[in-house]
């Protein structure tokens, strides 16, 4: 018999890279709705964003209001992004990648990598990340393999199978949670019955659960050998230079 975990103390972020801004329909919002609920249901504290429903500049520092000028929303939707336990990208395909939105979302993400938390590690140790991707034609894994390389590559903690997705035929037609297409009415909203999506849907959301939860248990990762400030101040740990061997 499975023990039911508690995850009422964790709070997840979900980014939508969507190139639509709200209320437009986004078909990948109604994907990342699936894993918003579960966790919901699990008493998780949700938050959420369309990135494009924001002036967020490009750049790779922090502020780039203070750096050239530019508007700039980054700052304080870092903060929330930064508050959270689990980060949650959402995309769509196009061309076969990853949305614009969602790369100028892992460059502002790449302009924080430098500072770090209060153990000296870089500020997103002991946070958790994923991907829901959605489109009409293949990519999901290779959009999945660049944005959870990108994560983990910052600081984030990537858990087995942290990705899921769903995908149409090749060609136009009609999209994740789509109720008619062409005029038609759909029997069925698209790809709510596909059992694979849901399976690895919730695979995905529970994996990043239950990493997020031993995280915090555990505050996070020790220091020990990873802390930059450490290093900074001469702490080698057991380090050599092969150049002395």
């Amino acid at each position: 018999m499975m023990n039911k975990p508690n995850f009422s103390n964790l709070k997840a972020v979900f980014v939508n890279c969507t190139l639509k801004k709200s209320p437009e329909t986004s078909h990948t919002d109604y994907l990342m709705d699936v894993s918003k609920q579960m966790m919901k249901k699990e008493k998780v504290t949700i938050d959420e964003m369309r990135l494009v429903d924001h002036e967020v500049a490009y750049g790779v520092y922090p502020d780039m209001a203070e750096r050239n000028g530019q508007a700039d929303e980054w700052p304080a939707l870092s903060e929330r992004i930064l508050a959270a336990d689990i980060l949650v990208i959402g995309t769509p395909i196009w061309l076969g990648e990853k949305s614009s939105v969602a790369q100028k979302l892992i460059e502002r993400l790449y302009s924080l990598s430098g500072m770090t938390n209060e153990k000296g590690q870089y500020l997103f140790y002991g946070k958790v990340g994923g991907c829901m991707i959605t489109g009409n034609e293949d990519g999901i894994k290779h959009c999945a393999m660049g944005i959870l390389y990108a994560l983990q590559h910052i600081g984030y903690s990537i858990p087995p199978q942290a990705d899921c997705g769903w995908i149409g035929e090749v060609g136009p037609g009609p999209s994740y949670g789509d109720k008619e297409w062409n005029g038609r009415q759909l029997e069925k909203p698209m790809g709510f019955d596909s059992d694979f999506t849901n399976r690895n849907t919730t695979f995905m959301t529970y994996n990043l659960l239950h990493l997020a939860a031993m995280l915090k248990q555990n505050g996070g990762y020790p220091n020990y050998g990873n802390s930059r400030a450490a290093w900074d101040d001469g702490s080698r740990w057991e380090f050599e230079n092969p150049e002395y061997r």
